[in-house]
């Protein structure tokens, strides 16, 4: 699909329009909901800097691609962008498609500020065209495997899918909980949800992490674990974010309260989070999800360094190591980190939390990073 440039707030501004290409998965078998969380940050943030003027008098204009999750469908759409003229590539949720079109931005000489994909080897080798804004996986499964040591689950089963991405995350885990005495078993998730619970079962599992597409498999994953009496004990996991959304309450009900995931927002916001929330609320018709704040903090970072270093792509990304904005969710500098190839915000807040099971609207907060 193809989606028209976005003309938010343009008519406030004069000149001819800035354009930022914007990857968003809004059909499946993308994570839709996501996607569209994505992109209602990034049109607001491209309407409030139109509002206020735009940039020297020119409107910001995002021309947006959905990815559908497929990484061939962004590479295209990177090429298409930077046929168009756009300054920079903004967005992307899935991390194996936002590493395809890191790649592609690499090696076309255009910027890519991610926006929400955490895969650790975004791009191969190291690389000046390409920027992050969400925590690399290694750091927030790490904060994720401290909480499971903390409850006291150190027998985790994970069910599991090929992928770059679940194939990292279970490494990740598996590294950190070794040396302090938990096992990570992997559980094909391909079995049958009722074989699944056998396996548990035989293991002896204390906590069952979904490393796995929603709504399925995961849906039906966890119907079948919560009606096997054998398992009343084992925790349920998504460190991926997966609970986060409206529609997994919706799918779920009470079963999918009590399912801690990674969340990247802090506990409390402060006066631009809460009134960035409540616009982001009325657009949605439903609570933000931090993959939303991700979008708003990404356009205000591009606004920042097209005001001062200009359009021309290298400038833009020779900029990186000079951001200094202030985000939804605290100050955002970018920096080089250790085994990271790309400017990374090192870090945007970590909690765990998960859907309270007295109040499944509501979200507590389990473990701080």
């Amino acid at each position: 699909m193809n989606t028209p440039p976005s003309p938010s707030g343009a008519e406030h501004t004069g000149g001819s329009p800035i354009r930022l290409g914007a990857l968003v998965p809004l059909t499946r078998p993308g994570w839709a909901e996501a996607g569209r969380h994505l992109l209602a940050g990034l049109d607001l943030a491209v309407r409030e800097v139109n509002d206020a003027g735009g940039i020297d008098g020119r409107p910001l204009e995002l021309v947006v691609r959905d990815t559908a999750a497929d990484p061939e469908r962004a590479a295209a759409a990177v090429d298409e962008l930077a046929d168009l003229g756009v300054a920079a590539v903004v967005g992307e949720y899935h991390s194996v498609v936002a590493r395809a079109a890191a790649a592609r931005a690499d090696a076309l000489g255009v910027p890519f500020l991610c926006s929400s994909a955490v895969l650790d080897a975004l791009t191969e080798e190291p690389t000046e065209w390409v920027a992050r804004l969400a925590p690399a996986q290694s750091h927030g499964w790490r904060i994720y495997a401290d909480f499971l040591l903390g409850a006291g689950r150190r027998r985790i089963a994970v069910a599991t899918q090929p992928s770059v991405y679940w194939t990292s995350g279970t490494r990740v885990l598996r590294d950190h909980l070794a040396p302090r005495g938990g096992t990570v078993v992997k559980l094909d998730a391909s079995l049958t949800p009722e074989a699944l619970c056998d396996a548990l079962v035989d293991h002896g599992a204390t906590a069952l992490l979904l490393l796995v597409g929603h709504p399925e498999p995961a849906v039906p994953i966890v119907r079948a674990v919560r009606s096997d009496r054998r398992l009343a004990e084992i925790l349920i996991g998504a460190p991926a974010g997966q609970p986060e959304f409206a529609e997994w309450a919706a799918a779920l009900g009470e079963d999918g309260a009590g399912v801690p995931f990674l969340r990247y927002l802090p506990e409390r916001l402060g006066p631009l989070g809460e009134r960035v929330g409540k616009e982001l609320r009325e657009r949605l018709g439903e609570a933000p999800s931090f993959v939303a704040f991700e979008g708003w903090d990404t356009v205000a970072v591009l606004a920042a360094v097209l005001r001062s270093h200009g359009t021309d792509r290298a400038a833009v990304a020779a900029s990186w190591p000079r951001v200094a904005v202030e985000g939804t969710r605290g100050p955002i500098r970018f920096s080089r980190t250790p085994g990271i190839g790309v400017w990374q915000w090192a870090w945007a807040p970590v909690h765990v939390v998960d859907r309270d099971p007295a109040e499944p609207d509501r979200l507590r907060v389990l473990h701080a990073g």
